[in-house]
């Protein structure tokens, strides 16, 4: 079961993984709380989730970026 989560939580961005991290919330507790909103907003969500995989991946791009020894410029 957690190779399933590792594999689904890669391909979908990680955001409710990186939240749970940051706020020590447990990230099954956000995926059924952003399931639940989704429902009652009729999918709203979606677009703030797309917001923050899009900035958390810009951000880990930065990063490896910063510390990649090879770069030469």
């Amino acid at each position: 079961m957690q190779k399933l989560r590792e594999f689904i939580e890669s391909r979908a961005f990680g955001v409710c993984s990186v939240l749970g991290e940051r706020f020590g919330i447990a990230s099954s507790r956000i995926r059924m709380w952003f399931i639940y909103i989704s429902f009652l907003t009729l999918g709203s969500p979606v677009i703030l989730y797309m917001i923050l995989a899009f900035w958390i991946n810009i951000k880990n791009y930065i990063l490896t970026g910063k510390r990649n020894p090879l770069r030469n410029w």
